[in-house]
């Protein structure tokens, strides 16, 4: 990674996690490139210490949402620790082009299959299952990524442990060459109900 990313990476691991402490597992789990990690999304902290928590050379790009990229220096700060836009809503070619690029050059790439954050817990209204985006899946499909679900712990507050298990791979089953469309929804859902069981939950827990 670039010396920014190396200079923010430490910053932030020497005070961050004294008052958000992680305990993270599975890490044998990743392959060493060509990783799609696929963790549920409960809170804006998620992709920060997950990726806090890998090893610092661990090259991995961010799929995040474009709302954020709206103020400049967030956007510049953003794409120099390795993520990038994608518009919710639409068929984003290009943040799937450049989601793409970024495995098939042998580096790592995180998406969230939810798409935004869904919170859960108690109090949380019920019923309402969480729901994968296709995207994902098809994104694994086309470059032959691994597919990992992650799970991470839901409420983050200060000085209590968060969670985050990295699972085994995923094997997607599908037909043809590229599989369905409904085939892709159907491995999306599978994955991101993967990453919840791995915390002792499920997508539908809300």
């Amino acid at each position: 990674m670039n010396r920014f990313f190396r200079f923010v990476y430490r910053l932030l691991n020497s005070f961050l996690f004294f008052f958000f402490p992680v305990e993270i597992s599975g890490l044998e789990n990743l392959p060493a490139h060509g990783a799609l990690l696929c963790p549920n999304h409960s809170s804006n902290w998620d992709p920060i210490l997950l990726v806090l928590k890998l090893p610092i050379d661990y090259r991995v790009h961010i799929m995040a949402k474009d709302v954020l990229f709206r103020n400049p220096l967030l956007a510049w700060l953003l794409r120099k620790v390795g993520a990038f836009p994608v518009a919710r809503g639409s068929s984003d070619i290009s943040a799937v082009k450049t989601a793409i690029q970024a495995i098939k050059s042998g580096d790592n790439l995180l998406i969230f299959p939810e798409g935004t954050v869904v919170e859960k817990g108690i109090g949380k209204k019920s019923g309402q299952p969480a729901r994968a985006k296709g995207g994902v899946a098809m994104i694994g499909i086309r470059t032959g990524a691994v597919m990992i679900p992650v799970f991470v712990d839901g409420r983050k507050r200060l000085f209590r442990k968060t969670r985050i298990i990295i699972g085994t791979p995923y094997h997607p089953v599908y037909t043809g060459r590229h599989g369905t469309a409904e085939e892709m929804q159907a491995i999306a859902d599978d994955i991101l109900e993967q990453a919840y069981a791995l915390g002792g939950t499920t997508a539908c827990q809300l």
